[in-house]
């Protein structure tokens, strides 16, 4: 192994993802989990779906993490009546000019918060797909690129359905992990009641990084060494999830290959380390597969859930 990338990965999970984490608690009481895996999200460049009742403080991480970053955020509430333009942009005529000029929307940030993305129509959806997957937005016949550090993190309500419009799979498929966001225990929220009784005892997150920092660590990640046998594991688990059953409708698509090397190479490295394990990849499974295996009418009539089965697959598939 290469030492020095060694040394270069230690070096920086040790130091400006520690600082990250530590900061992001000092707002954010417990959440572990989902702060490393925005993190991780961030690190590997892709988009992440929160779901979660309302008043768990999705809206306070995804601000405090771009505050800890020093990049820019945005919040849109997606609505029934939310055009396209009103998310991307649009064309503004100037009557002394006699021309059109462009009105850049709120997707152009660094950290877009799509809440509750399921209530509004599929030609919302659409436009916001393009800016995940093309990394552009498109205003009249020109295309304007994103920022380099550009992530979406969508929310939806599980429990409220009415009014709401499912996620084709084609974009469910674009987030590369789906995040379950739960209740806090009785002493986390014990302490979150605390904080927040006075305006003066309420914590407040401080810069740590640049945008600049969170771009060395992709080109780190992108160096961690992923053995060959490794990456049959992933195939392998893949390959089962298509095995269509009674439970199971559809199973991945290669991009949630792709997606399960790429985290499990972030993993890696936010542990630490320059290769990769299977302990890794069995630790992301479930949440890169959650919302990519189709459950069945029958595996919902018996309260079996894509977690059930991921967990059947990870049991019938031998670790390297």
């Amino acid at each position: 192994m290469n030492t020095e990338i060694v040394e270069k990965t230690e070096s920086v999970s040790g130091i400006v993802i520690k600082k990250i984490r530590d900061e992001i608690s000092k707002v954010i009481v417990g959440q572990e989990k989902v702060v490393d895996r925005l993190l991780l999200g961030m690190i590997c460049n892709q988009h992440i779906l929160l779901e979660g009742v309302p008043g768990l403080a999705k809206t306070l991480l995804v601000t405090t993490l771009a505050k800890v970053v020093q990049a820019d955020s945005g919040r849109i509430q997606f609505t029934p009546d939310l055009l396209p333009a009103d998310l991307t942009g649009t064309l503004i005529y100037n009557p002394a000019e006699s021309s059109f000029y462009s009105r850049k929307g709120p997707v152009f940030t660094n950290i877009l918060l799509a809440d509750e993305i399921n209530r509004a129509p599929a030609k919302v959806q659409s436009a916001l797909l393009e800016a995940m997957q093309e990394r552009q937005v498109t205003i009249g016949d020109e295309s304007y690129p994103l920022e380099e550090l550009f992530m979406v993190l969508a929310t939806q309500n599980p429990v409220e359905q009415e009014g709401t419009y499912p996620l084709p799979e084609a974009q469910v498929d674009r987030f590369m992990m789906k995040l379950i966001v739960d209740y806090p225990k009785k002493h986390e929220e014990l302490q979150i009641i605390r904080s927040q009784s006075k305006k003066s005892a309420r914590p407040e997150a401080k810069p740590v990084c640049t945008a600049r920092d969170i771009l060395k660590l992709r080109d780190l990640a992108e160096e961690v060494y992923i053995d060959a046998k490794i990456e049959e594991y992933i195939i392998d688990i893949i390959q089962a999830s298509r095995k269509t059953n009674e439970y199971i409708q559809f199973g991945a698509s290669p991009r949630a290959s792709i997606f399960l090397c790429q985290a499990a190479r972030g993993l890696a490295l936010m542990q630490g380390r320059n290769y990769v394990t299977p302990q890794d990849i069995r630790e992301i499974v479930p949440d890169v597969l959650r919302h990519r295996i189709v459950i069945s009418y029958e595996a919902e009539a018996e309260g079996i859930t894509s977690d059930d089965l991921i967990q059947k697959i990870l049991d019938s598939v031998p670790a390297v």
